[in-house]
Formats: C-alpha cells, sequence, structure tokens
C-alpha cells in the first residue's frame, strides 16, 4: 500500500518505519532538522531489542509525495489546521486520511449515529471548516491510538511500549468498508495492532479516560505518571474519572472502564511523562482544546456538573496561555 505519513515525529515515525518495513510504499511530511536526519540516514526507530532503519520518501511539501492510497495524520490536534492548505496533492479520490490523534476529534459530529445527542459545538476543533472542505467528509476516517514513544534525535524514534502498539480505525459512520478493512490489513502486517470496532466514539472515550483524568494531572503538578499512585493524586484522578465517564454516558457512549483497574492498588504506572506535558515542558503548542475543553463542552451540554473536572480545565488553561502554548 502506498502510505503517507504526516507528522513523523514520535508516534508517526514509530508507525511509518513499521510500515515501511512490511513492503509498504512509505512516505513522510516533516520538516526541519528531522527532514534532513531521515533524508541523509534513514528513519531510525528502535523497539525493544530491535532497530529498524526505514528507507521512507521523505518531503516537507506533500506536492513532492503524490496521491496516496492511504494518508495517517499523526500530526497533533493543536497543528492540524496547517493541513488545510497542503494536503491536496496527496489526495486520491478515495483516499482515506486518518487522524491519529489524543482528545476529541474535529470529526466527532459527523456521522454521529442518530440515536445519539448531538454533539456540542466543536468548530474551535477546526476553525471555519478548513480541514472539512480541504479533505472532505468521505475521506476523512476515525483513529484511535495506543502507543508510546518519544523522539530521541532527529530521525531516531524509541518506541517505549514494544508489544503494545495499537491502532483503531474506522469510517466516521463506522460502517465496515472495504477501505477501512484493507487498512486494519496493512496495519496488522506491520505489526500494529488493529482490532475491528464497530463504534470508535467507545473507542475516542475511552482514550479519553486517561489524558483528561490522569495526563491533565501530571501536567499540574508537573510529574510522571507514576504520581497517579500517590494516595491524594489518586483521590483526585478517580473524582476527575467518575465525571468523565458520565459525560460519556450522557452522549450515549458507555464506557466500559473499570476504575479499580485504571487507578486500584494493582496497577503498575509507567514512569512516562504524557505527551501534554512534554508539550508543556519543550514549549510547544498544547492539545488543551482537544483533551480538556471540548470535553467539558460535551459536560456543559448535557448539563453536567464537573467540579473536578473544571478545575482541572482551569489550571491547564492557565499554565497552557501563561506560556503562550493555548489561547482560550
Amino acid at each position: 500500500m502506498r502510505i503517507c505519513v504526516y507528522g513523523a515525529g514520535a508516534i508517526g515515525g514509530n508507525f511509518a518505519a513499521r510500515l515501511a518495513a512490511a513492503g509498504n510504499d512509505v512516505s513522510v511530511v516533516v520538516r526541519g532538522t528531522h527532514l534532513e536526519a531521515i533524508r541523509a540516514n534513514g528513519l531510525v526507530l528502535h523497539a525493544g531489542d530491535r532497530t529498524i532503519v526505514a528507507g521512507v520518501r521523505a518531503s516537507d511539501r506533500p506536492a513532492d509525495l503524490g496521491p496516496q492510497d492511504a494518508v495517517l495524520v499523526t500530526m497533533k490536534a493543536s497543528g492540524q489546521h496547517a493541513l488545510a492548505q497542503s494536503i491536496g496533492p496527496l489526495l486520491g479520490p478515495d483516499t482515506p486520511v486518518a487522524f491519529v490523534q489524543n482528545g476529541i476529534p474535529w470529526w466527532y459530529g459527523h456521522g454521529l449515529a442518530p440515536s445519539r445527542p448531538p454533539a456540542p459545538d466543536l468548530s474551535r476543533l477546526d476553525p471555519g471548516g478548513a480541514l472539512a472542505k480541504a479533505i472532505g467528509l468521505q475521506r476523512t476516517v476515525g483513529a484511535v491510538v495506543t502507543s508510546s514513544n518519544h523522539v530521541m534525535a532527529p530521525g531516531v524514534v524509541r518506541n517505549i511500549s514494544p508489544e503494545r502498539n495499537t491502532l483503531w480505525v474506522a469510517e466516521t459512520d463506522d460502517r465496515q468498508s472495504p477501505r477501512i478493512l484493507a487498512l486494519r490489513e496493512t496495519l496488522k502486517a506491520a505489526g500494529i495492532a488493529s482490532p475491528p470496532t464497530t463504534d470508535i466514539r467507545h473507542d475516542v472515550w475511552h482514550k479519553l479516560m486517561a489524558n483528561l483524568t490522569g495526563s491533565t494531572v501530571c501536567l499540574i503538578v508537573a510529574q510522571p505518571s507514576t504520581i497517579q499512585a500517590s494516595p491524594p493524586v489518586n483521590r483526585l484522578v478517580r473524582r476527575a474519572h467518575a465525571e468523565a465517564m458520565a459525560i460519556a454516558a450522557a452522549h450515549g457512549v458507555m464506557v466500559d472502564d473499570d476504575p479499580e483497574v485504571r487507578f486500584g492498588p494493582g496497577r503498575v504506572y509507567p514512569d512516562h511523562r504524557p505527551s501534554i506535558l512534554q508539550d508543556y515542558e519543550l514549549g510547544r503548542p498544547m492539545e488543551v482544546e482537544a483533551i480538556v475543553r471540548a470535553p467539558l463542552a460535551f459536560a456543559r451540554s448535557a448539563g453536567l456538573d464537573t467540579p473536578t473536572l473544571d478545575a482541572i480545565e482551569a489550571l491547564c488553561v492557565t499554565l497552557a496561555e501563561a506560556k503562550g502554548l493555548y489561547r482560550a
């Protein structure tokens, strides 16, 4: 399959290297020193005891790469606005464009089942509808990822979870289309788990439970995920989790996420700094809108009282705005 990974940083670099090693024709859209390193040395992935040096086509201009069979957008939600003006050359008539991101995606309200309440106003995730217009809703594919990675050096990625790399993909209306089945098979052949799903919004909210209730607290206290085992922090994240579960349920999504499994005494937390904390510390634009504010828009549209998440939102927004990494 001819696949472009748009934004081959930590997660994108991991997936691009694996897909290329499996024999796919892979290209990446990157820039700066990352682009220079990949052109000179290939894309290098360290995953456990395995090292992959992938020969991929790399450019900062999608026009250099041409139409694709599939595009994986692994840019963070905070940077996706840049896609609208540049992604066109990668698109064929039916090229699926999968948005691999954290938080509530811009497409959430499109293809929503009539049995579920309508989504709140999510226009801040796609100002002016630029992504919807440039890509087309018929090409848009939902995606949810579980994979821990970081960039060690330009062009070099470390996969921290070599046995846990999963990418759920689905049409936004959950149809089991031929292109989704083909994309899942391609991912699995590259060692990336891609389980079948009949409800991509369930997967969105399930992943959001970790980001909204745990990662945000790590940001506030500037500590890795292990801080959630601390008794006072554990009580806080449990309250946040209960509120987040109620928000999902109010919008027709019953998340099978046992708090005792997520926060109980048997949980072993990774010594990993969540991406929202990494962005804060490195001075990169932060996914506050998708991870924090959009979920609370769902709460307000349902008339729910969420005091713990409201406090988390206020602190996250204040921290991000103070460093110029988010604008409310």
